[in-house]
C-alpha cells in the first residue's frame, strides 16, 4: 500500500518577516500556513502543505523568492530577513504529529495556561486555560510579543475590580480570549482582515468566551476621536509606524488610569516609539526584549507615578 505523502513548501527566515511571509504563502498557495520560531538561533519557519507537488524547476523557484522579496516590502526588512525557500516530501502521518512538537503549553504565571486542543496538560488550581492551535492568524502565545502582552494582563488584573481591553489587531483572538478567561470586561477586539476575525470568533467559541468579547472590523486608523467608551487596558500588538502615526487617535480610548500595551516592535525602532508616546504624557512601566523584538507597557505620567507608591 502506498504511503500517503504531502509536499511542505518552507520559507526560512526571521522573526520580523514571519507574518509577511505567511500572507505570501497563504495567497499563492490558497492553505492556511504553520509557524515555527526557534528562540535560540532566531530562525523562523513558515510553511505551507500541500497535497500535490508544486512546480519547483529553477524558475519558478526564481520567480517565487522575487515575489516575496517584495512582498515584505521594505529594505530594512529585507536586509534583516535572509530567505531560504525549501521544498520536501514528507509523510503524511509524520507532518501530522512532528509540526505539532513545536507548539507546547504555555504558563502565564499562576493564573494562565495557553495550551494547543492536542495537549493534555491541566491547568493548575485557579489557573485559567485558553486552547489555541497555530494557524493563518498568527498568535498562540509561542512568539516574545505576544508572550509579554499576556504576562501584562496577567499582572495587571486587579481581582474585583471591574477593567476593560481594547485590543488592536486581534489577530488569532488570543490576547481578547486570555482577558476574558482573567475576568477583564467588557472586551473589544477590533481587525481589519475578516478571515483573521473569522478565526478569531471561532477561538472565542471554542473557548466559550464569544459572548464576552465583541469582535469588529475596523482599521486603526478610522477609531473615533472623542470616544463614548474609553478603556482601561490597550492591547496594539502592530507594526511601529502605525502606532507612531496613530498614537494620538490610540490613546483617545485608553482611560486617565489606564495602561497601554505595545508590542511587535523591532528593538532598532522601540526609542523613537518610547520619545514620540512620552512626548504625548506617558511614562514607560515595563518593558522586555527578545531576540530583535522589544515590547513596552506605558501609562500616563500620573498613573505611573500612583502605581510606583
Amino acid at each position: 500500500m502506498k504511503r500517503a505523502v504531502l509536499w511542505q513548501l518552507s520559507v526560512r527566515t526571521t522573526p520580523a518577516a514571519e507574518e509577511a511571509a505567511g500572507v505570501f504563502l497563504a495567497d499563492t498557495f490558497r492553505q492556511a500556513p504553520v509557524s515555527y520560531t526557534n528562540f535560540e538561533s532566531g530562525q523562523t519557519t513558515v510553511s505551507v502543505y500541500l497535497a500535490q507537488r508544486p512546480d519547483w524547476d529553477r524558475s519558478r523557484r526564481t520567480e517565487l523568492a522575487t515575489h516575496l522579496r517584495q512582498t515584505l516590502g521594505s529594505a530594512r526588512i529585507l536586509r534583516a530577513s535572509p530567505l531560504v525557500i525549501r521544498l520536501q516530501r514528507v509523510r503524511r502521518e509524520d507532518w501530522t504529529e512532528s509540526w505539532k512538537r513545536h507548539f507546547k503549553p504555555i504558563e502565564v504565571g499562576s493564573s494562565l495556561l495557553i495550551r494547543p486542543s492536542w495537549s493534555q496538560r491541566r491547568a493548575r488550581k485557579g489557573q485559567a486555560t485558553v486552547v489555541l492551535d497555530p494557524g493563518l492568524s498568527f498568535g498562540t502565545g509561542q512568539h516574545p510579543t505576544t508572550a509579554f502582552c499576556l504576562e501584562q494582563l496577567a499582572a495587571r488584573r486587579v481581582r474585583g475590580q471591574s477593567q476593560s481591553l481594547l485590543d488592536l489587531g486581534t489577530g488569532s483572538g488570543i490576547l481578547a480570549i486570555a482577558a476574558a478567561k482573567l475576568g477583564y470586561a467588557p472586551i473589544r477586539a477590533i481587525d481589519c482582515d475578516l478571515e483573521a476575525l473569522r478565526i478569531a470568533r471561532e477561538n472565542a467559541c471554542r473557548n466559550r468566551v464569544f459572548h464576552q468579547v465583541r469582535f469588529l472590523q475596523q482599521d486603526v486608523a478610522k477609531l473615533p476621536y472623542g470616544p463614548t467608551k474609553r478603556y482601561s487596558i490597550l492591547c496594539a500588538n502592530l507594526l511601529a509606524p502605525l502606532l507612531l502615526s496613530e498614537r494620538e487617535r490610540i490613546l483617545e480610548q485608553l482611560d486617565n488610569s489606564g495602561v497601554l500595551i505595545v508590542a511587535g516592535i523591532l528593538k532598532s525602532e522601540f526609542p523613537q516609539l518610547q520619545r514620540a508616546f512620552e512626548g504625548e504624557g506617558l511614562r514607560l512601566l515595563a518593558s522586555r526584549s527578545k531576540n530583535e523584538w522589544r515590547s513596552g507597557a506605558f501609562a500616563r505620567a500620573l498613573s505611573a507615578i500612583c502605581l510606583r507608591l
